[in-house]
C-alpha cells in the first residue's frame, strides 16, 4: 500500500498548513541546507537540530495556536507563552525518546503504519481511506509521502514507548475518595483588603526618581529593532494570467461530480430527557417512562414546540427544540437513523442515545439532488484559476529564492523578475510592521533569521514572501529625561505597593495581640468582606481568582483561624481570618467516582511519563547553541 500511496506524489504546491498535518509536523523538519545554513540549534545523543527545522517546528506551533486563539494570539502572548522554547523542547523530547525506542528495539510494522494512515480521518472519503485526497491534502502542504509516513512511523513508536513505560498505573477507590475530599471542601472567611491605588497622596520627588532610574536602568532598555527588505507573491496578482477553457471546466466537473451533490437533510425539532451513559437501567426506565407520557400529550394535538420549551433538558429548548436542517453525519447514529427514516409531520418513538432519550418531530425533508454545470461553472473557474495562480506565484518564488540563495542579491533577482522589493523600516517584537496581513508570522520569521541572510519561500496566509534582514538595531538604555513619565509612574506604585504592605502588616499584629479582627477593623474604619463559601479551585465571591488566598485558608480552621502572614493578591494585601468549612456528601462522591479514578490515572500516567522522560533527558547529551535565545 505505501508504494502506492507514493505513485504519483508531488510537493511544489505552496505550503497550506492543514490540521491533521500541522499536528505531525510540530515535531518534524525537512529538507536540504547549503553550506551558509549548516549550523545547529542544538543536538541531542550526537544527532543536529538545524535552524529550518527548528523554524518549521515554531511557526507550527504558532499556527496551532492560532487556530486555537485567532485573533488573540499577539506577540505578547506568543512570548508569554515561550513558543519558542516549546517548540525546541518538543524537538528535544522528540529525538529523545526516538533514541531510548530504539535501544528497546520499539519498531511499527508497514501493517500498523497503513491501518493507522486508514483511520485518519482527512483522508477518508465516504468513510474510506482515499488515495486521491491522501496524495492531494500532501502536495497542498508541501510534503512527500515518504517524508509524511516517515513521520508518522515516529509518532506511533513514541506513543507506543509512552504506554509500554505508563501501562501499569493503577488508581484505587480510597485515592479517588481522599481526592474527593480535598478538591469538594468549602470554606467561608473574612477579609480586609489594602489597595495600594489608595495612597494617592504619594508622589516621588527629583531625587528619588533620579535614583531609582540609575537603580533600575535595564528596565527601560528599548527592544531591539531590524529593518527588513521583501518581496510578496500574491496568488491574486497571477490570475490574469491564467486561462481556463470551458473544456478543463467541464472536465473537472464530471471528475468532481460528487462534491455537487447536495446531500439529503432534514429539518427537525426533539424533545430531549438527559441519561448519562453510565447511569443505572432503573434511572434510564424512568425517563423513559416520562418520555412516553411527553409523547402521548405530543399524539393527543398539544403543540410539540411548546411541550419541548416545557420538558426538553436540551440546549434547544428555548427554541421549541428546533434543530434546523442537518445532514445525517452531523447527528448520533441512533438518532440520524431514526430521523432519516421519518416523514414531515411524523413524531417518532423515544430514541436513545448517548445524551438521553429522545422524541424527534420531523419537520421538512430536503432530498438530494445534484447540481447542474451551468449552476457551479463560474465556481469551478474561480477555483481552478486561483489553484493555477498560486502554483505560478510559487513557481516564480521559487526561481527567485534560487537566484538569491546562490549569493546574488535580493535586489538583482527581483529586478531581473519585475517585482517590487520593499522595505518595513525598523520594527521590534513587540511593535511589529503592519504593512503586511500576516503581521505576527512576518516578526516571528524576520526575527528568526541571521543579518543579510535571504529566507526560504514563506507561506504566509495571503501569499509567499521572502524577507532579507538589512539592518539590526541593538537595545539601548534611553537618558531620563525620555523615560521619565515612566521611571515616576512606576515609583510611585512601587512606593504605594510598600505603603499598602506595611499598613497590611501592622494591622494584622494589631489583630493577633488584640485576637479581634472585627474590633480592629471597626477602629480604623476598614471594610470587612465576608465571602461565603467556596471550593479550593473556584473564584473567591467578591474577590475574584486569587491563587495565593486559596492556598492559605485551606490551611486554616477554627483552631488556627487567623493567617500567619498578610497574603499578597495580584493587587492588593489581605489581611484573613477563617470562619467556618463544610466537608462534602458521600453520595456526592459515588455519583463522581468513575470519572474521578479515570482523571487521577491520566494524572498519575502524566506525572511519570514526565518523570521518566526528565530521568531519560539527564542522561543525554544534549546542547544548545548559545545564540538561541536570540535568534
Amino acid at each position: 500500500m505505501l508504494r502506492i500511496l507514493r505513485k504519483h506524489a508531488t510537493s511544489w504546491i505552496i505550503k497550506i498548513l492543514l490540521g491533521v498535518i500541522v499536528v505531525v509536523f510540530i515535531f518534524f523538519g525537512f529538507g536540504s541546507f547549503t553550506s551558509k545554513k549548516a549550523n545547529m540549534v542544538a543536538s541531542v545523543n550526537g544527532k543536529i537540530i538545524t535552524p529550518e527545522q527548528y523554524r518549521r517546528a515554531y511557526n507550527n506551533l504558532i499556527d496551532q495556536y492560532r487556530y486555537n486563539f485567532g485573533d488573540n494570539l499577539s506577540n505578547e502572548m506568543i512570548k508569554l507563552l515561550q513558543l519558542d522554547k516549546k517548540a525546541l523542547d518538543l524537538l528535544i523530547d522528540q529525538r529523545v525518546l526516538l533514541n531510548e525506542a530504539k535501544n528497546l528495539k520499539i519498531k511499527i510494522s508497514n501493517d500498523e503504519l497503513e491501518n493507522a494512515l486508514k483511520k485518519i480521518t482527512a483522508f477518508q472519503e465516504a468513510g474510506k481511506f482515499s488515495n486521491r485526497i491522501y496524495l492531494k491534502l500532501l502536495s497542498r502542504s508541501r510534503i512527500t509521502p515518504e517524508e509524511f509516513e516517515a513521520s508518522q512511523r515516529e509518532m506511533m513508536i513514541i506513543e507506543k514507548l509512552k504506554s509500554l513505560v505508563t501501562g501499569s498505573v493503577k488508581t484505587s477507590e480510597q485515592e479517588a475518595k481522599e481526592w474527593f475530599n480535598w478538591d469538594k471542601s468549602m470554606v467561608n472567611i473574612d477579609i480586609v483588603a489594602f489597595k495600594p491605588d489608595k495612597y494617592d497622596d504619594i508622589q516621588p520627588t527629583d531625587e528619588e526618581i533620579q535614583a531609582f532610574f540609575e537603580e533600575n536602568k535595564n528596565r527601560y532598555k528599548t527592544k531591539p529593532k531590524i529593518n527588513v527588505r521583501y518581496l510578496h507573491f500574491d496568488p491574486s496578482e497571477y490570475s490574469s494570467k491564467v486561462k481556463i477553457s470551458e473544456d478543463t471546466v467541464k472536465e473537472y466537473f464530471i471528475e468532481n461530480a460528487y462534491k455537487y451533490i447536495k446531500p439529503k437533510t432534514v429539518e427537525a425539532r426533539h424533545i430531549l430527557l438527559q441519561v448519562n451513559s453510565d447511569a443505572s437501567q432503573v434511572i434510564a426506565d424512568d425517563k423513559k417512562k416520562k418520555a412516553l407520557d411527553i409523547l402521548k400529550l405530543a399524539k393527543e394535538g398539544e403543540a410539540f414546540a411548546e411541550l419541548a420549551k416545557k420538558y426538553s433538558e436540551g440546549p434547544s429548548k428555548d427554541k421549541g427544540g428546533y434543530l434546523g436542517s442537518f445532514q445525517r453525519n452531523t447527528m448520533v447514529k441512533p438518532f440520524a437513523d431514526k430521523a432519516f427514516s421519518m416523514k414531515a409531520g411524523e413524531i417518532s418513538e423515544p430514541v436513545r442515545t448517548e445524551f438521553g432519550w429522545h422524541i424527534i418531530k420531523v419537520e421538512k425533508v430536503n432530498e438530494s439532488s445534484a447540481q447542474k454545470l451551468d449552476e457551479v461553472k463560474d465556481s469551478i473557474r474561480k477555483k481552478l484559476t486561483d489553484e493555477k495562480a498560486t502554483v505560478q506565484a510559487s513557481e516564480e518564488a521559487e526561481s527567485v529564492f534560487d537566484i538569491s540563495i546562490e549569493g546574488d542579491d535580493l535586489v538583482k533577482a527581483a529586478k531581473e523578475y519585475g517585482l517590487e522589493l520593499k522595505t518595513t523600516g525598523f520594527f521590534s517584537k513587540q511593535e511589529p510592521y503592519k504593512g503586511v496581513k500576516d503581521s505576527n508570522k512576518f516578526v516571528t520569521t524576520a526575527f528568526g533569521l541571521p543579518l543579510k541572510e535571504v529566507s526560504e519561500v514563506q507561506s504566509f496566509s495571503d501569499g509567499l514572501y521572502i524577507l532579507q534582514v538589512l539592518e539590526k538595531a541593538p537595545e539601548i538604555i534611553p537618558e531620563l529625561k525620555d523615560v521619565k513619565f515612566e521611571v515616576t509612574a512606576d515609583l510611585k506604585k512601587e512606593q504605594q505597593d510598600k505603603k499598602a504592605a506595611e499598613d497590611a502588616g501592622n494591622f494584622l499584629k494589631t489583630v493577633k495581640e488584640s485576637g479581634s479582627l472585627k474590633e480592629e477593623s471597626k477602629k480604623l474604619n476598614l471594610e470587612i468582606i465576608s465571602t461565603g463559601f467556596f471550593k479550593r479551585n473556584d473564584p473567591i465571591p467578591q474577590i475574584g481568582s486569587d491563587i495565593q488566598i486559596n492556598k492559605t485558608v485551606f490551611m486554616l480552621s477554627e483552631e488556627n483561624p487567623l493567617a500567619d502572614d498578610v497574603v499578597k493578591g495580584s493587587d492588593r494585601y489581605y489581611v484573613i481570618e477563617f470562619k467556618e468549612r463544610k466537608t462534602p456528601l458521600i453520595d456526592d462522591f459515588d455519583k463522581e467516582k468513575t470519572k474521578i479514578i479515570e482523571n487521577l490515572q491520566e494524572q498519575k500516567k502524566m506525572k511519570l511519563y514526565n518523570t521518566w522522560l526528565a530521568q531519560l533527558k539527564n542522561k543525554s547529551k544534549i546542547a544548545i547553541n548559545d545564540n538561541f535565545g536570540s535568534r
